[in-house]
C-alpha cells in the first residue's frame, strides 16, 4: 500500500466538532475563508500522490477506516483545497460528489496533532 496523502490537524473550527456527532469529519487546508473554516478541521496542505478508491484506508490518529465510497471530485478538492467530507456509514455509494464514505466508529473528538492519512 502507499500513501496518497498525509497531513496534521492544526487548527479546529468552532463548530468543527458539531459535525462528528453527524458522523462527518470536513477539512480544510490552512487559510480557508473564515466561514468555512469554522465547520472545519484545518490541516497542513500537502501533497496528493494519486487517486483516493474504494477498497482504500483512511487513517486517523491510530484508528483505520476502510474506504467504502468516493465521490467524483473528492480527489480533485483534497488536492486543491485540501477539502473533504467524510462519512462514517460505510455506504456503497458516495452521497455527494466531494464525499468520501468510511466504516467505523466516529471518533468522539480530534485532537490537534493528529495526522490524517490516506493510502491505496
Amino acid at each position: 500500500m502507499s500513501t496518497i496523502f498525509q497531513t496534521t490537524i492544526t487548527q479546529i473550527g468552532g463548530c468543527a466538532r458539531d459535525a462528528l456527532l453527524d458522523n462527518m469529519l470536513i477539512t480544510f487546508r490552512e487559510g480557508a475563508p473564515a466561514d468555512i473554516e469554522e465547520y472545519c478541521f484545518i490541516h497542513q496542505h500537502g501533497e496528493t500522490a494519486g487517486e483516493l478508491q474504494t477498497g482504500g484506508v483512511m487513517e486517523l490518529g491510530d484508528r483505520r477506516y476502510p474506504i467504502t465510497a468516493v465521490g467524483e471530485v473528492a480527489t480533485q478538492n483534497l488536492r486543491e483545497l485540501g477539502h473533504i467530507t467524510v462519512r462514517f456509514d460505510g455506504e456503497t455509494q458516495a452521497e455527494f460528489p466531494g464525499t468520501i464514505h468510511v466504516t467505523g466508529s466516529t471518533p468522539a473528538d480530534i485532537p490537534l496533532g493528529s495526522t490524517l492519512k490516506f493510502i491505496a
